[in-house]
């Protein structure tokens, strides 16, 4: 196999990984035109067709899906070397992926790296926020971010952020409106706003706790939203009933803007963690984010 051979098959594994010949030729840095023409030349010289093109979508052949499986694995073992060699240069650099919830990202993620970002500028992160749950292993992501009673048993996981909380809250103007909830099963008569799920596409039930005691509600409304912060903003201009982050509304209570009920109710959430695969060969550039983000109450 020649090195053009080589440099075309990085170039299909991008496509057949995106699903999308645009989304993979912005990934590369290329022009769509010029990354189809590369793997039309790759398939004529294998002899073989690799993808199945429709003007929706892009997807491996079953020739595909053997090269693709054959292709990853040894990729990412030369990656990895690449980013062990990193730790000769007289500063950690690299690329660091991660998938995480804008909540995480805001209240945790962000304010810890600013300053590591600043002196370590050969450090290159990407910060992927979707609230659903991803495949790191098989989305080649470094690391990802969750609750600890969602990661995996076959992950390592460092701790990075306290216990939190989701608290139930409403605009004085709301409730001027409309009678405050005494029980969690009184949120079925209020106009709530509801948080779909990114990767099931399922709405959230809202997760109580009293003496023992354990319930989901699923509430209704108006408005629904996959992402946390617009729902602060609906709360707080009158639109309805929203269960967010404590952290992200402390300001908000403060001031009166926003009131918090069923405080009794709110269970506390184990914190977030860093989790990635045990058989990740961490480099330099890895080490200095997940150190920069571990819990300071943590030993």
């Amino acid at each position: 196999m020649n090195r053009r051979d080589l440099n075309d098959m990085l170039w299909f594994q991008a496509v057949a990984e995106e699903s999308s010949f645009t989304k993979a030729a912005a990934k590369l840095g290329t022009s769509q035109s010029a990354l189809s023409h590369t793997v039309k030349q790759l398939e004529a010289r294998l002899g073989l067709r690799l993808l199945t093109r429709t003007t929706r979508s892009v997807s491996p052949t079953e020739a595909g899906e053997r090269l693709l499986r054959a292709l990853a694995p040894r990729i990412q073992d030369i990656e990895n070397d690449i980013d062990a060699l990193m730790a000769f240069r007289d500063k950690p650099s690299g690329n660091v992926r991660i998938t995480l919830s804008d909540h995480a990202l805001d209240w945790i993620v962000w304010p810890k790296l600013k300053p590591v970002l600043r002196h370590y500028r050969d450090i290159h992160v990407e910060l992927n926020v979707d609230n659903g749950f991803r495949n790191i292993v098989e989305e080649r992501f470094d690391a990802g971010v969750r609750l600890g009673e969602s990661v995996d048993k076959d992950m390592i996981a460092i701790r990075i952020s306290p216990d939190w909380r989701l608290v139930v809250v409403a605009s004085p103007d709301y409730l001027a409106r409309h009678p405050a909830p005494g029980t969690p099963q009184d949120l079925v008569q209020h106009d709530c706003i509801n948080h779909r799920q990114s990767r099931s596409g399922g709405l959230y039930a809202w997760e109580f706790a009293r003496d023992g005691r354990e319930l989901r509600v699923r509430i209704d409304g108006q408005l629904t939203f996959n992402s946390t912060i617009p729902m602060i903003d609906a709360a707080v201009s009158g639109l309805g009933i929203a269960y967010v982050p404590e952290n992200l509304v402390a300001d908000e209570i403060r001031s009166g803007r926003l009131v918090l009920m069923l405080d009794e109710w709110c269970p506390l959430f184990p914190g977030y963690y860093l989790y990635y695969p045990t058989r990740r060969q961490n480099s330099p550039a890895f080490a200095v984010i997940a150190n920069a983000l571990r819990h300071a109450d943590v030993s």
